[in-house]
């Protein structure tokens, strides 16, 4: 295996299938499949998702609601896509923990650094909820901040495409794919891999990024294997 401890992020926007909002059955299990096979080659996973597909707190925010009020709840949001991925991941035959930022012990753990490497440690699929605790930050910088924590080798960035491209390859057909991207190529070039806190935290603490479609059986692995020309890799 190329990576022996990875962190996955997927949106919350992925876990809604074919559906205008919330969470599809089918494609959550599709997930817990993904995982559960990469779990069992002795990788340890982590996982964050974010919670677009109930609420996001900057949608909110833009609609004349208070900031923080907004942000908490879509921290919220991240519980419940939690929690029903912990579900999938255990009707899988998957030992799961759910671990949040905001302490609410009668639903998942607190998030504690150690434990967190312990549970990876016993095999254990471990999920990051609330995002970092606080207002203001994206899902995407709790994964840069857990992904640090736990001293993951990687974060693999699920998507609904297959890397990184020159443009939106769903609006521009001339649009081209990157194999490899140094951060300051990403910089340069004005591409958008993960809002500018995470992707300076991961840049700053070396850990590389990896943006591939979590849609296609089997990519999760061939990504952890390091196939060649499976997403976009990102590295200093």
């Amino acid at each position: 295996m190329k990576y022996n401890r990875v962190l996955l992020k997927l949106s919350g926007e992925a876990l809604m299938g074919d559906k205008e909002f919330g969470i599809d059955s089918k494609k959550i299990a599709e997930y817990a499949e993904e995982i559960k096979t990469v779990a069992g080659s002795g990788v340890q996973v982590g996982v964050v998702i974010g919670g677009g597909n109930i609420f996001r707190g900057i949608s909110g925010a833009s609609q004349g609601m208070d900031r923080v009020q907004a942000d908490h709840m879509g921290m919220l949001a991240t519980v419940i896509n939690g929690l029903a991925l912990q579900g999938a991941l255990e009707s899988a035959g998957v030992k799961t923990r759910l671990q949040s930022a905001v302490e609410m012990d009668k639903v998942a753990e607190p998030f504690i650094r150690r434990r967190a490497i312990r549970h990876l440690e016993k095999g254990r699929v471990v999920i990051f909820s609330a995002g970092t605790g606080n207002p203001y930050f994206t899902t995407d910088t709790g994964a840069t901040l857990r992904a640090v924590e736990i001293q993951a080798d990687v974060i693999l960035k699920g998507t609904r495409v297959d890397g990184i491209y020159s443009a939106d390859p769903e609006k521009d057909a001339t649009a081209t794919k990157y194999e490899t991207l140094s951060f300051k190529e990403v910089y340069e070039k004005g591409l958008n891999v993960m809002d500018m806190t995470a992707f300076t935290l991961s840049k700053e603490n070396e850990l590389p990024i990896v943006v591939f479609d979590m849609n296609t059986p089997g990519n999760l692995m061939k990504v952890i294997e390091g196939a060649p020309g499976v997403g976009t890799l990102v590295k200093n």
